[in-house]
């Protein structure tokens, strides 16, 4: 488990899975990759939302709260342009958030099956 700026991985899991949640991320996954040969990071963590701004809205779920809670921003943020599929690079941590017809093309849990992959249910 790897740990930057004070704070490790699976905290920021938490906050990033938590956060997510909140604004209604559809079919969360997190697979941890900390056991796959070659894999850069220890985390994908996957959803979708259904329209572009619901999209937005769960980056900008994600931005807040880590730089809320734990003072840290991600490395480099992606795709905000169109929002159909959006990319924030925690260091560790890579978060995909998807218009949901471009996670069914992209398939990311297929390509990531080495991994060890966990369904988040919201307990609301």
């Amino acid at each position: 488990m790897t740990e930057t700026r004070g704070k490790t991985d699976t905290e920021k899991l938490e906050f990033i899975l938590e956060a997510l949640k909140e604004k209604k991320g559809k079919e969360i996954v997190s697979i941890d990759l900390e056991k796959v040969d070659n894999a850069i990071w220890d985390y994908f963590v996957i959803c979708h939302g259904d329209s572009t701004t619901q999209v937005d809205a769960l980056q900008d779920a994600v931005h807040r709260k880590l730089k809320e809670e734990l003072k840290t921003g991600a490395h480099h943020i992606e795709g905000t342009n169109n929002s159909l599929w959006v990319l924030m690079d925690y260091s560790d941590i890579l978060v995909h958030i998807f218009l949901k017809e471009k996670r069914a093309f992209y398939n990311l849990e297929e390509l990531w099956a080495d991994g060890r992959l966990e369904h988040v249910v919201d307990e609301q």
